[in-house]
């Protein structure tokens, strides 16, 4: 139930009443008429800009058209005001009997109030995390995948068919590296001393893999030379890298749909079979790129090489897709992949990368358009980088990785469900702080416990009510005179759970899951305002002695509130606190 998708409903209808009667000329166009919450409260509970939007077609004063609306709109017993505003804006009241019937709706449906069917069905695949298979998750990683993951959730719970996907980076020369780091830890755990040269991986992690790799093929590779073992070694350390950073997703509550491997692209023909379709819609040529301003990248050459006319479809430059020596460049099988992805019927791509990929965006969006004839649509969502503080002071860096933080050593630290959450206080292409200290700490300031605490008071009245005998079941809650709920700071808490819909459907079509959580911060705010003004003001607290029926109404408010709270909690990948310690 999107209460403000109903009154642009009743807008529109009153729009269209107004041309039947000739106050309006007909067959104006309200595609850009919108209902929403006025920038001050204090202005009323909805806005609409629709005598802004029609005055210039309809060649009438904004204000007039206004003042025509809000006589029709006074109309709706629903409505127990509306105000023209300024220029032509008008405001509008609504009865208290809307909000009252907003915490029965929720009580009704369940965390299903605020699911929408606007994503139709429609199929899109979220790539996120897919982290080189060379070591264990970190940091970064950490935000990518939880933000992947929140918003896989966000658009599934907008009523789309989402699949979530990680594409193993297993095609390039640093999987040959990790086989290189592991065999030298083979070595090692067969008592030869070792040295990691540059361009090997030093970290800890690898012990455990070479002491594996010792036990399954014993001395088999010790003293052979590299073509002999490479192949199968690269293999084997592959997995075992996978096989660990499945775990760390794990331990972070990600589960991923399809795991898809670079590798597979090789060898195959699909790399071939992606660039032909390129090629017969005319955007593949052979030339020479001007050499770019400043830092030249890895792919260019000052020699004739196949190039994609990745301009055509929006990108700066055509970009390269095979060097002069006849080998793939890196764009070539991100193509092929993207096409794999086109073919396979999703109506929509997402891809989740790091900060550092932002000079992919325009030709993957160029090489998508080109693929689907424009009827698939690429959004890259950018993950800027994250620090992390501890004791006021930068966090020492992970002897287990050797060069980083892990995704463990946070989840460790804090638990999964305090990481997912901080990591999505920020919008994601804004760096983010993640200080330790604050994370765990129990203060307003941290929007983690600000959210779990108010989630957990829900739950300590409704033990209060067992106690004294008043039913709490949700037919109770469902058969609960709401009427009783009446004074403004009630009020002003079911007006924030009236929101709840239209901020799924935006945080949704803006692919912004930040948007739930600061949705969260300001809910709780609402409720614990309305719980500490129950100190001074007795009728405001849940329980009433000895007014059963208002008690019940009262914790009929309180009980939609935690089931807003946690149908975000949900979407967040955050298990909503029954009590806090």
């Amino acid at each position: 139930m999107n209460l403000f998708a109903e009154f642009r409903a009743l807008v529109i209808q009153s729009l269209d009443d107004m041309a039947a009667d000739g106050a309006l000329p007909a067959g104006l166009d309200t595609s850009n008429v919108t209902v929403e919450p006025p920038r001050d409260p204090l202005h009323g509970d909805m806005a609409t800009n629709a005598a802004m939007v029609l005055a210039k077609p309809s060649g009438q004063k904004p204000r007039d058209i206004a003042q025509g609306l809000a006589e029709r709109l006074g109309r709706d017993a629903r409505i127990a005001s509306a105000e023209v505003a300024g220029p032509g804006f008008l405001n509008f009241r609504l009865s208290d009997g809307v909000w009252q019937g907003v915490i029965g709706q929720i009580l009704q449906n369940g965390t299903a109030f605020g699911r929408s069917d606007m994503g139709a069905g429609k199929k899109v695949n979220v790539e996120y995390v897919s982290a080189n298979p060379t070591g264990p998750l970190h940091v970064g990683h950490t935000r990518g995948a939880v933000f992947g993951d929140a918003l896989a959730s966000l658009l599934d719970y907008a009523g789309y068919d989402v699949t979530r996907e990680y594409y193993i980076n297993d095609g390039g020369a640093q999987v040959n590296v990790l086989a290189r780091s592991v065999y030298l830890r083979y070595l090692e755990a067969h008592g030869q001393e070792v040295a990691f040269e540059d361009g090997t991986y030093p970290g800890e992690y690898l012990i455990e893999v070479g002491q594996t790799l010792k036990d399954k093929v014993g001395d088999a590779y010790v003293g052979q030379p590299e073509e002999v073992w490479l192949t199968e070694v690269r293999d084997f350390a592959t997995e075992e890298m996978m096989n660990l950073i499945r775990a760390d997703l794990a331990l972070l509550g990600v589960k991923m749909d399809v795991f898809y491997s670079e590798k597979s692209l090789y060898g195959t023909g699909r790399i071939e079979a992606a660039l032909e379709t390129l090629e017969s819609k005319g955007l593949i040529y052979e030339g020479v790129l001007e050499p770019p301003k400043g830092k030249l990248p890895e792919d260019w050459e000052p020699r004739e090489q196949t190039l994609f006319r990745s301009t055509d479809h929006g990108d700066d430059v055509d970009r390269p897709v095979k060097k002069s020596d006849g080998s793939w460049t890196y764009f070539a099988p991100d193509i092929a992949y993207h096409y794999d992805k086109v073919t396979r019927g999703f109506d929509a791509l997402i891809d989740v990368f790091g900060a550092d990929h932002g000079g992919y965006v325009k030709r993957m969006k160029a090489a998508v358009s080109a693929l689907s004839d424009g009827a698939v649509t690429l959004d890259i969502k950018l993950c800027q980088l994250v620090k992390l503080f501890k004791n006021g002071e930068p966090f020492k860096m992970s002897k287990r990785a050797g060069t980083f933080v892990t995704l463990r050593d946070v989840v460790e630290q804090v638990g999964a469900d305090v990481t997912r959450f901080v990591m999505l206080t920020r919008k994601n292409d804004a760096p983010l702080d993640f200080d330790f200290d604050k994370a765990v700490e129990q203060s307003k300031e941290n929007p983690v416990f600000y959210v779990q605490y108010a989630n957990a008071r829900v739950m300590s009245v409704l033990r209060r009510c067992g106690e004294a005998g008043i039913a709490t079941d949700s037919a109770a809650l469902a058969a609960a005179d709401l009427g009783r709920i009446g004074h403004e700071a009630e009020l002003d808490v079911a007006r924030k759970l009236a929101e709840w819909p239209r901020l799924v459907e935006i945080a949704a079509r803006t692919n912004e899951p930040h948007r739930i959580a600061f949705y969260l911060n300001e809910l709780a705010g609402e409720f614990h305002s309305l719980w500490n003004r129950g100190n001074d003001v007795p009728e405001l607290r849940f329980v009433q002695d000895g007014d059963p029926a208002t008690s019940q109404a009262k914790i009929a408010l309180a009980s939609a509130v935690s089931i807003v709270i946690s149908a975000g909690l949900g979407i967040l990948g955050v298990t909503p606190a029954q009590e806090m310690r």
